[in-house]
């Protein structure tokens, strides 16, 4: 169903430059001051392109998005970056640290040209809506370099782990890109030309259907940028036949959710601005649905072990419908809780209106069943982000709570990741923030160029 071919991509020079001077995180999970050390780190950092400064003086002729063309063709014509010889796939492991934990693990995948597709094919799948701001800022920048820096992260379904061990197979060599990222994982890529190789992972990947992890509103546009192309390109229509071009395909980095090492992470809530707050009232209001484990403590020399405690529960809780709460303190009391979905609850009745997929998700739970009802928090509000703002560290979103930057914070389990499949694959999207993978793939590690 899929098609995924081996291309010839475009990678820095290592002779030139040091790849972890000029690779950078994905665009939209740069900060300010990440930008910042980014452009202090090398002048052909790839921040110029995936994230570049913006001045008061733009103009149509010389802005973020002509001066990132502008910095690729230099570092093209100057050897800087370099494309391959031959096509190939990319072999790209990850390892790192579980952020909580400590835990060691090791992602494998690999990067490869995949055809773009209308979602009503049935071969690619969403779980998440976009937003329009992101995707014209996207769209923009690939009008004018015509390459795609950055990956989008693919899931399929192989329990034969087929090509898991083409890629185990690989590490026999050394890599051709080694680094270690500002949060501590390290990043190896390994080109696989051999035509056996590449021939077999294309041979799997026809079989599988595709859900997106991270990059829907990459996605989004590359299918805009193809269609723009199409209407081009002699004049064809759309849906008129066509020979496929470079801007058929998108880069894309494929993660077997059969294989080892897929972490997802949970996006905790924070609440605030609430009129008429009280936690006392919701959770009366709450009781007949929800069981609610206190963790009280006295003071902050008891807090610590209450809060260990409390985190420990919780995590015991995964499966079992609960969500974690810490409200700021009313008349004294202060206590950490776990709300856990009475036995025999009716479900349906507590999330009228919400698909039988979507009844068995924390986070919709969350929204649906405890946010609206006994918070007024709706989902326009969610939207326009009036009340609630998101953290994924739980330490941090507790101290908010302490400090006064929220009312009450809400902790979730992460999600498992055969539930974002059946749902995509059912052609739901989750609610916002429901997914966050980690670690996040580099840009800049493979660049695929759409002409």
């Amino acid at each position: 169903m899929a098609q995924v071919h081996p291309f010839q991509a475009f990678r820095y020079n290592p002779q030139l430059v040091p790849f972890e001077r000029v690779l950078t995180q994905p665009y939209d999970k740069i900060s300010q001051s990440m930008q910042d050390s980014y452009y202090v780190a090398d002048p052909h950092n790839l921040i110029s392109v995936e994230k570049g400064r913006s001045y008061p003086t733009d103009t149509p002729q010389n802005n973020v998005y002509t001066r990132a063309a502008a910095s690729l063709e230099s570092w093209i014509r100057d050897s800087v970056v370099v494309q391959d010889p031959v096509p190939s796939f990319y072999a790209y492991t990850q390892e790192y640290a579980v952020p909580g934990t400590g835990e060691q693990r090791t992602r494998r995948g690999f990067i490869g040209a995949g055809k773009l597709e209308e979602y009503s094919a049935g071969v690619v799948f969403r779980h998440e809506h976009t937003l329009s701001g992101p995707k014209a800022d996207r769209l923009e920048l690939l009008r004018n370099t015509r390459i795609h820096t950055g990956q989008l992260f693919m899931l399929y379904s192989d329990p034969h782990l087929r090509i898991d061990a083409i890629l185990k197979d690989a590490e026999s060599v050394a890599p051709a890109t080694t680094l270690r990222d500002e949060y501590g994982v390290t990043h190896r890529l390994r080109v696989i030309a051999d035509h056996d190789r590449t021939a077999a992972i294309k041979s799997v990947m026809e079989e599988q259907k595709l859900v997106i992890a991270d990059g829907h509103h990459r996605y989004e546009t590359a299918l805009t940028y193809r269609r723009e192309r199409h209407l081009t390109a002699g004049g064809l229509h759309p849906s008129a036949p066509y020979a496929l071009a470079p801007y058929d395909f998108a880069m894309m980095t494929f993660v077997n959710t059969c294989g080892e090492g897929l972490t997802i992470l949970p996006t905790h809530r924070l609440a605030s601005n609430l009129h008429d707050y009280s936690w006392s009232e919701a959770r009366r209001y709450l009781e007949p649905w929800f069981e609610a484990r206190p963790f009280p403590f006295a003071d902050d020399g008891q807090k610590a072990e209450a809060q260990n405690k409390f985190l420990a529960h919780l995590h015991e809780t995964r499966g079992q419908r609960a969500v974690g709460v810490y409200p700021a303190a009313e008349h004294a009391k202060r206590a950490y809780y776990v709300l856990t979905l009475r036995r025999g609850a009716d479900v349906s009745q507590l999330l009228h209106g919400v698909s039988p997929l979507q009844r068995n998700l924390d986070v919709v739970l969350l929204h649906d069943g405890i946010l609206e009802p006994a918070f007024g928090i709706t989902p326009q509000a969610v939207t326009a982000e009036r009340n609630l703002s998101y953290e994924r560290e739980a330490s941090a979103a507790l101290e908010a709570v302490d400090r006064g930057a929220a009312q009450i914070a809400f902790l979730l389990n992460p999600v498992d990741v055969d539930q974002v499949m059946r749902i995509a694959t059912a052609g739901e999207v989750m609610p916002q923030k429901s997914t966050d993978f980690y670690p996040k793939l580099l840009s800049g590690i493979t660049m695929y160029r759409v002409d």
